[in-house]
């Protein structure tokens, strides 16, 4: 079902958009909680707004600060599953795989890798946390000190990524630091190609508004000019309340307090779509937000979510918006209880709700990853997969067969027994440019 509302305060038209097939007007109040436009005590006015600062904080309890310093350290293990015989690329058909190049990330060391579809390793990149911030040594023992979370690959060798949850750096095809910034960027970025660098960024602190007694981590879609200095930067959450979806701030599924969305992705939009959909516009931004299992489309001008949609999915990842206007995403928890079968590869059409495509394991062959989780559609009209916590990389075809696998060689955990975590396996085009690398 698909709702369009005009906002008075804006003017903007919003579509809510329910993908849950047979959802009835009962069941949206029962999920969202009446009309986002009505004004209750709970959600306060109706419209576009912003709550007053308060001068005077309340001093924070022992538990709160404890709280404030664990938000600030989450992240995620280098490795969760026990490692395989096999190493390295297991299955390639030459003949259907696309060919390729494809750059990496793993949770055994702070860097990334260029490698070729036989797992040759062309280039490798490292640049530790410390050596970045060296006055941070009480913040080595954190998840997201250890690795790249998520890094882009420029055509000169340069690359930028984010250490998870504290910072975010770019270097030079020689590892050589050229700019750095400790703001609590986290998941994901894109770069444009003008050289500005979209990426999530978080605070931990007090909102009382949100969670009287709890701290919360509140997310943000920062932009940063090509010297990664900051453009500006807008809070999800205030998007969200400056809209008229505030009410899914009080459904079942968010927390009041601690991580309350767990933004994982942003996709700069560039207009496919806002023929259907306005809040598609160029310049807007998809984000996905994992703890209430929802996408939402912000516009970077107004500040405000026009556009919201959930029901198909469960704890999703890494959304992406195709040439021919579907989504495709990693659906991490949707497909039920069973290991085998529990995470999913979904495409739909937005606008219709249609699901056009859908991958899943088998009991002879498993597909999980509880977190993270990347997906990119090929121009052979395969896609490659990251099966994130298995430390797996796979290209299928339409029809699901495997034609290529890569499985991390590295590993991670106690003696080494666990395979390490690959956050993401981008496969670039068999004439991205590495003349840089060439001997070395």
């Amino acid at each position: 079902m698909t709702l369009t509302r005009r906002c008075a305060a804006t003017g903007l038209t919003v579509v809510l958009v329910l993908l849950a097939a047979g959802t009835t007007n009962a069941q949206l109040d029962d999920r969202f909680a009446n009309d986002p436009r009505a004004s209750t005590p709970d959600t306060g006015p109706a419209g576009r707004w912003r709550n007053a600062r308060r001068t005077a904080e309340p001093e924070l309890t022992d538990a709160q600060k404890e709280e404030l310093e664990r938000l600030r350290s989450i992240g995620y293990l280098s490795g969760t599953n026990p490692a395989p015989e096999a190493t390295s690329v297991t299955v390639h058909d030459e003949g259907r795989a696309w060919n390729g190049l494809n750059f990496l990330t793993s949770g055994h060391f702070a860097g990334a890798r260029l490698m070729d579809m036989d797992g040759r390793v062309i280039h490798e990149w490292e640049y530790p946390y410390l050596e970045a911030w060296p006055d941070s040594t009480h913040l080595t023992e954190n998840e997201g000190t250890e690795y790249w979370r998520v890094a882009h690959l420029y055509p000169n060798g340069d690359v930028v990524a984010v250490f998870e949850g504290f910072g975010i750096i770019k270097v030079d095809r020689d590892s050589r630091l050229i700019w750095k910034r400790h703001e609590g960027e986290h998941h994901d970025l894109t770069v444009t190609d003008d050289g500005r660098v979209y990426v999530l960024t978080r605070k931990a602190h007090m909102v009382r508004r949100v969670s009287p007694v709890r701290p919360i981590l509140e997310d943000f879609v920062t932009v940063l000019d090509a010297s990664g200095r900051e453009v500006r930067s807008v809070s999800v959450l205030e998007a969200i309340e400056n809209s008229p979806f505030s009410n899914v701030m009080n459904s079942f599924h968010f927390r009041k307090g601690g991580d309350i969305f767990h933004t994982n992705a942003l996709v700069l939009l560039d207009g496919t779509l806002a023929d259907r959909i306005p809040a598609f516009e160029e310049g807007n931004v998809l984000v996905s937000l994992r703890q209430l299992s929802l996408l939402a489309a912000i516009d970077m001008e107004t500040e405000a979510v026009e556009w919201i949609a959930t029901g198909m999915w469960l704890e999703q990842h890494h959304p992406v918006l195709l040439p021919e206007g579907r989504i495709l995403l990693f659906d991490n928890k949707g497909g039920g209880r069973n290991y085998a079968t529990r995470s999913r590869i979904v495409e739909f059409d937005p606008v219709t709700q249609e699901r056009t495509w859908l991958y899943q394991g088998a009991t002879n062959n498993h597909f999980h990853s509880e977190m993270c989780g990347t997906v990119q559609p090929l121009p052979n009209g395969n896609t490659l997969i990251t099966e994130s916590d298995n430390g797996r990389a796979f290209e299928v075809t339409r029809e699901g067969e495997t034609v290529w696998e890569y499985l991390n060689p590295e590993r991670s955990g106690p003696d080494d027994t666990l395979i390490a975590t690959l956050f993401e396996v981008v496969r670039l085009p068999p004439d991205f440019p590495i003349d840089w690398a060439q001997g070395r």
